[in-house]
């Protein structure tokens, strides 16, 4: 009842008291400022112009955190599950190098019972599969199957085998995975080459539409793998705006299609130098990812880019999402964005202009052939200078590397190791090729070490 005894302010005597405040100073040329995905971003927003809510459903309560294990000792990596489960983790990611490795083995094992199971296979085998979906049957736990061709050809530039063959194992796999969630879309690498928003979003949805177009009759769940940056508000607008016009798409193929959104933080945004600093990064990126309604959220330990997997990253890293679920409360309710005018503005932004390009995409022959063409990654690369602009300029900030740097600062004695390093440049933001360039050698270093 306290707020009754006061007048209403509209929006256009906001407007007329800043003008005033401005002292002459133009408006829109102070205040507005214009992102890279084309928003006009204004200073305040307000019930007569911004009440529009998007309807995006999101089940904060029920979010997961995720632990991450390379699986190249079984034994070893059944121990470290066992031991992450009891700390703290509620999923897990094996990720499965090779088809000799015995994952059925792996998941009967566990002894702890998690919340889901995600298994990254490295391959694309019909039969392991079918495998894991036998035994998925007699589990309690939720099992993703985690297999996506088309990010294989983004990445690598190839498929697994060649396209004709690969969707074809998909249709198999279609016909007889009935107990396990075995198709993804993994939507990381757009954001870490440097797509923008609007452009992950489209990406994602013709990622999609590609797989809705070549499997027949699927009307299961798909798991959507995201990267989340740290553009704080817009990273919640991005996840609720993919879930809409995900939601959207299986809606036109009227079908039961469901999707569960696993998040992440991005390489992208990461430095090799006053490294504790990614310790912040990702945790507003967490926040984001949780906020933006994700279902499941794996951490990236502080120092990922420069070292091997280790136990006081990992711990850190999960000990950082256990905070913002045990201390911050951040699984108490749902749709907590609801209702917050910036933040719907930007969802109902960002859905309109991820459309309205994947409707271009589809009309220009759709992703696969795009890429191919080499049209996806030309746009992805000038979103992505424009990024690096404006970052080399101090316009986009990342505090304690391009803002303040310090002259001073030295790369750790394991990043000396790798000459290529040396080359990038500290004003650099990472991108996939460095980091699969270290990811190759720190993976030949434990190679060499086991």
């Amino acid at each position: 009842m306290l707020f009754n005894d006061f007048e209403k302010v509209t929006s256009k005597q906001w407007k007329n008291q800043i003008q005033y405040e401005l002292k002459g100073a133009d408006y829109n040329d102070t205040l507005v400022w214009e992102s890279l995905e084309g928003i006009k971003v204004k200073p305040f927003y307000h019930n007569d112009e911004d009440s529009v809510t998007t309807g995006v459903s999101t089940q904060n309560s029920n979010f997961s955190i995720v632990q991450e294990i390379y699986v190249f000792d079984t034994e070893k990596s059944i121990a470290k599950a066992n031991e992450v489960l009891k700390r703290g983790a509620e999923s897990i990611r094996f990720i499965i190098p090779s088809n000799q490795i015995n994952v059925v083995n792996i998941i009967n094992q566990l002894q702890q019972q998690p919340k889901a199971v995600y298994l990254q296979l490295l391959f694309l085998d019909a039969n392991v599969v079918e495998q894991i979906n036998t035994e998925a049957a007699k589990l309690q736990f939720e099992v993703f199957v985690l297999i996506d061709p088309i990010h294989q050809l983004t990445f690598d530039g190839n498929f697994y085998k060649d396209g004709t063959s690969d969707f074809e194992a998909l249709n198999k796999i279609n016909q007889k995975a009935n107990n396990i969630n075995w198709l993804t879309v993994k939507a990381t690498t757009y954001q870490n080459a440097g797509a923008n928003m609007v452009q992950q979003i489209a990406y994602t949805l013709a990622h999609t539409n590609e797989y809705l177009n070549r499997i027949e009759n699927f009307d299961k769940n798909i798991t959507v793998e995201v990267a989340v940056g740290g553009n704080y508000f817009f990273e919640i607008a991005k996840l609720r705006a993919m879930r809409l016009s995900l939601n959207a798409l299986a809606e036109a193929y009227a079908t039961n299609i469901t999707f569960h959104i696993l998040a992440k933080p991005t390489h992208r945004n990461k430095t090799i130098y006053d490294y504790n600093v990614n310790m912040l990064r990702t945790t507003t990126e967490c926040m984001s990812a949780v906020l933006g309604g994700a279902d499941a959220v794996e951490n990236l330990a502080y120092d990922t880019i420069f070292h091997k997997t280790n136990e006081f990253g990992d711990r850190i890293s999960r000990n950082q999402l256990l905070i913002l679920k045990e201390e911050s409360y951040f699984d108490k309710v749902n749709n907590p964005a609801d209702g917050a005018y910036y933040i719907e503005s930007l969802t109902q932004q960002l859905a309109e202009k991820g459309l309205e390009l994947f409707k271009d995409i589809e009309k220009n022959g759709g992703l696969i052939s795009q890429l191919i063409e080499g049209t996806i990654q030309r746009k992805i690369n000038e979103a992505a200078t424009k990024e690096q602009e404006l970052f080399n300029s101090g316009k986009e900030v990342l505090l304690g590397t391009n803002k303040y740097p310090n002259a001073q600062d030295k790369m750790s004695h394991d990043l000396e190791l790798y000459p290529f390093v040396k080359q990038n440049p500290r004003k650099t933001l990472i991108t996939p090729i460095i980091e699969k360039r270290l990811a190759e050698a720190l993976e030949q270093e434990r190679l060499a070490k086991e």
